[in-house]
């Protein structure tokens, strides 16, 4: 779910304008026809910049060398052009996922259908990867115009710019990756999850605690890893490479991760996996390598989705509340859609630890 998304653009990148060669910047080139309409797409194609660099000028935003704000704000004045008046939003949030088959997916809806009810809104529900999707999925999305705009993951700087330009209000739910200062978001606790996990563990006696952790690049796993590391330093202990692995967040690279941790000559008492499905990967390595959980091996996973209560052993997991979280997300968004202004830009939902089965004191 990582943005993936390359850094911002110059500001002489012409990614807004139809630059049809020529210096823009002396006069009024609207084809001969004076009645042609000064937009901001013109304005940005008479710069030579792009239509979102315009709206940071007219928005009074930063990110803007002074000679392109200088450049824009002339012919803004000299123009007169001024801001359209907003049009009509409809009374819908847009619920936009990267990857919509998938076990979280069901208790996000959930809690931004709770709060859209509250509000008579309605919910769209659209899902198209960031690599792979169609330009126009995107315009479509930016078309319906809605009432505000709830994204699972990351938008693009493309993106966030576009919504900013049309006036539509967003909020991104559990950001993958780093944002900027002025982009809403919410998410979780995941370095008090990891610690409150790792803790668990050391509580139980465990010395030889391993994590697998998921991709370096993915936010909310380094915040798990760090959590696990401060919990292990406090313990006096060192969370060195053959007790700290990466790998996907599915449950065939957590049971390939796995394997290799416990083939190790010493092998962990415990294993804190990034998520639960990693977690389920650890089952099916402990089984192959002949292992009870949690008698020979404690395992603790993160999300607490509603399969793990129902393995052999339910799983020992850090709840990571998915539905309170879109509540807060989508409430968020729906002021923000009022023109409202928002109490706080991010906010972490507090996680906490559910204990079950998986875990034990070691043997021996």
């Amino acid at each position: 779910m990582s943005d993936g998304s390359p850094g911002r653009k110059p500001d002489g990148d012409h990614r807004g304008g139809d630059h049809r060669g020529g210096d823009h910047r002396g006069g009024d080139h609207r084809g001969g026809d004076p009645s042609r309409p000064v937009t901001i797409a013109y304005i940005a194609e008479s710069a030579g910049v792009s239509v979102p660099t315009v709206s940071k000028v007219i928005n009074g935003r930063s990110g803007v060398s002074a000679d392109t704000r200088a450049r824009v704000e002339d012919l803004v004045n000299r123009h007169k052009y001024r801001k359209p008046v907003a049009a009509h939003r409809s009374n819908v949030v847009e619920l936009v996922f990267r990857e919509l088959e998938s076990l979280w997916a069901v208790e996000i809806i959930r809690g931004v259908e709770r709060v859209a009810r509250k509000h008579r809104a309605g919910v769209l529900v659209s899902a198209f990867g960031l690599h792979d999707s169609t330009p126009a999925a995107w315009d479509d999305t930016v078309a319906r115009r809605p009432h505000c705009v709830l994204s699972v993951a990351q938008l693009s700087a493309a993106e966030r710019d576009e919504l900013k330009a049309k006036g539509i209000p967003f909020v991104v739910f559990d950001p993958t990756g780093e944002l900027p200062d002025d982009v809403p978001f919410v998410g979780a606790t995941n370095w008090s999850g990891g610690r409150a996990a790792t803790r668990h563990l050391l509580e139980l006696g465990h010395r030889r605690i391993a994590m697998i952790s998921g991709p370096d690049h993915v936010l909310c796993c380094r915040a798990r890893q760090d959590g696990y590391r401060s919990a292990m330093e406090a313990a006096g202990l060192t969370a060195g490479p053959e007790l700290l692995v990466h790998a996907d967040l599915t449950r065939e690279d957590g049971r390939a991760a796995a394997a290799r941790l416990l083939a190790g000559p010493e092998r962990p008492t415990a294993i804190f996996a990034s998520n639960d499905l990693q977690a389920l990967g650890v089952y099916q390595a402990a089984r192959a390598a002949g292992l009870r959980i949690p008698e020979d091996l404690s395992v603790v996973g993160f999300d607490d989705l509603p399969v793990v209560a129902w393995v052999e052993p339910p799983l020992t997991t850090v709840h990571q509340p998915l539905t309170e979280m879109a509540v807060a997300a989508t409430e968020l968004a729906m002021s923000l859609g009022r023109g409202e202004k928002a109490p706080q830009i991010g906010l972490e939902i507090a996680t906490t630890l559910t204990v079950r089965n998986s875990t034990a004191p070691p043997s021996g």
